[in-house]
């Protein structure tokens, strides 16, 4: 490679790394090192430099979040291990009747419980190969679901490539993609400024906005994804307490 192409090159690279930073610093740690106009510029320069030298692209650049021409219809994707969806328990007599099977089911004579709230959106899948974002879908009916992978690189809070050296050959890294009960509300009121209708409930709206044929109309909605679990896992056995696994519930990307 020629001298100034790899200076080129270097600095294209060094502006990714640096972006890249920036959106951990800001949207994970919340402590931003630079303004925004800091970080316009950074990001315009880097624009600029894989317009001029299209061959620099990688698909992990942050550029690569604005979206991508509108689809005729999604592909479908079959699951490698099924996404299975939660039971539900509405009253005392419901839980019991779980806390039973529970009971039998593992031979223990006593169990604790870990209570948490549900986000409720739609459950989603990423699927990361040498850490890097390859694959996105639906969970569809737990076996099959719809290939959303230009509409979830949208998604901010999913990093593009995953921290860290050691990664797993393969993850897939399962979770809600929801929309804040503030950042649903803004939405509304902006809707209804514009004269366009109104979504129901937060959730509807996570799920609508993922579901766009045209990725560009996603990647302007406020969506975030929350991960809580993994499909198949090959590679490396990430661990489970201790060090923070590849991707958090707000993992990298301004």
């Amino acid at each position: 490679m020629p001298h100034e192409d790899k200076k080129i090159a270097d600095r294209v690279q060094a502006l990714r790394d640096e972006i890249h930073r920036h959106n951990y610093l800001y949207y994970v740690l919340d402590q931003p090192e630079v303004s925004d106009a800091e970080y316009d510029r950074l990001f315009d320069e880097l624009s600029s430099l894989e317009k001029q030298f299209p061959e620099l692209m990688t698909p992990d650049s942050p550029t690569q979040r604005v979206g991508a021409p509108p689809l005729e219809a999604f592909k479908t994707v079959r699951h490698s291990l099924p996404m299975l969806s939660l039971g539900k328990a509405t009253s005392e007599p419901e839980f019991l009747d779980f806390h039973r099977r529970v009971l039998e089911l593992s031979g223990a004579d006593q169990v604790s419980y870990a209570v948490e709230p549900k986000f409720d959106g739609l459950a989603v899948e990423v699927v990361y190969l040498k850490g890097l974002f390859s694959l996105g879908a639906t969970r569809g009916d737990g076996t099959v679901g719809e290939e959303v992978t230009l509409n979830l690189k949208t998604v901010r809070s999913i990093p593009l490539r995953l921290r860290g050296k050691e990664v797993p050959e393969r993850i897939e890294v399962r979770g809600e993609v929801i929309m804040n009960k503030a950042d649903f509300a803004k939405l509304n009121r902006d809707r209804e400024t514009a004269g366009e209708p109104l979504f129901a409930n937060p959730r509807n709206a996570a799920a609508g906005s993922v579901r766009q044929l045209d990725s560009k109309v996603t990647a302007a909605r406020p969506l975030t994804m929350l991960a809580h679990g993994t499909g198949l896992l090959s590679g490396k056995i990430c661990p489970t307490t201790g060090t923070p696994s590849p991707i958090s519930s707000s993992s990298v990307s301004r």
